[in-house]
């Protein structure tokens, strides 16, 4: 999806007079390590990772108008997003977001800053789709930007962000672009897993599809079902993330350049090549599942003309039998010699001409 043409606005000045945030800083003491759910953590100036003693002091840089900090971290505690947010001066609505997760992706702008949700997916490899396969998996990443710095907060197992940082890394002029550039390539690496998602999504359903339509097809509608309550959770992380694309191609936010919207909006157009898929596939699965249901009932109508039609013929002698047990004096060819055998043929000859006229309209 990431071509290098896409990579040419400007870079983004760093604001040098924002005054630092009015609150001491908390995080950590100039020697003390970082919380553990940092997963890691740099200051750039220029594009270029820079050494520095610790996270504080990166920080206290940046807010002086030196470069920027990317820090990542992965299911923090309440502590440490506490912390994080008294040393970034972050706004409490969107620490509160961060800590008890939301499950739409939304674009909020506090001030200066921007808080952004991102839900991802990743696909889960199954040897075959049965009716408790699990087919998506979902999880958040949770960013807050502003002129100094970006934090990540990811929430799940993927959408892992260590090797897009490398990829930043090695392209200093890239990340010389600011805070701005770190928001766009995420959100292109989680747009481009969605794309992913959905060409494996479709060879399920191709899979799937096939198996329906089979002659022994009405005996997978569970499995149709499964692949549908997946589907939808796939929508719900895909759908959301359209309105906050939108804002950030068309509206003046802060930290994002004018000269980015074209970059959003290239974005949003992918996004909708994948939110268009998956409505696609929902129509597909709904109009599947109508048709394992309506197979379903014609086998099962099949088996019931099947069984009538044997019932009826089972009933011929069934009935005789239970007329001449009756054992009545006056009952006609009781005492004929041939009676016993004429009853047999006449026996015979009805559940013959059922048989043949059930066969002849299909019951049988």
């Amino acid at each position: 999806m990431s071509t290098p043409e896409r990579r040419t606005f400007p870079a983004i000045k760093a604001v040098a007079n924002r005054p630092a945030p009015p609150t001491a800083i908390t995080l950590a003491a100039p020697a003390s390590p970082p919380p553990s759910s940092v997963i890691a953590w740099a200051w750039y100036v220029d594009g270029v990772r820079r050494p520095v003693e610790n996270l504080a002091r990166a920080a206290r840089l940046a807010c002086d108008g030196e470069g920027f900090v990317w820090l990542g971290l992965k299911d923090p505690q309440d502590a440490d997003l506490e912390a994080i947010a008294s040393q970034f001066d972050l706004h409490p609505l969107a620490i509160e977001d961060a800590v008890h997760g939301h499950t739409r992706s939304k674009l909020e702008s506090f001030g200066d800053d921007l808080f952004m949700v991102i839900s991802t997916v990743a696909y889960v490899e199954h040897e075959e789709l049965t009716e408790t396969s699990e087919v998506v998996s979902t999880g958040q990443v949770m960013i807050f930007l502003g002129d100094h710095f970006v934090i990540t907060v990811r929430r799940g197992e993927h959408a892992q962000l260590s090797s897009l940082r490398r990829s930043l890394e090695a392209d200093p002029e890239r990340l010389a672009k600011g805070p701005s550039e770190v928001l766009y390539a995420i959100a292109d690496k989680i747009i481009d897993d969605y794309l992913d998602v959905v060409a494996r999504f479709e060879r399920d359903l191709d899979e799937l599809e096939t198996r329906v339509f089979s002659r022994q097809g009405q005996h997978e509608v569970e499995r149709v079902y499964q692949l549908k309550r997946e589907l939808i959770e796939f929508k719900r992380c895909v759908v959301p993330l359209g309105a906050p694309l939108l804002r950030l191609a068309t509206r003046d936010l802060p930290v994002v350049p004018q000269e980015a919207r074209a970059y959003f909006r290239e974005l949003a157009d992918h996004h909708t090549e994948a939110r268009e898929a998956v409505a696609a596939f929902d129509e597909v699965i709904t109009s599947i599942l109508q048709a394992g249901l309506a197979r379903a009932s014609v086998a099962d109508n099949e088996d019931m003309r099947r069984i009538s039609a044997w019932v009826a013929i089972v009933a011929v002698p069934t009935m005789i039998a239970g007329i001449y047990g009756m054992n009545f004096v006056n009952m006609p060819e009781l005492t004929w010699r041939y009676g016993y055998f004429a009853v047999l043929v006449i026996i015979v000859v009805i559940m013959v001409a059922l048989y043949a006229g059930f066969k002849r309209n299909r019951w049988l």
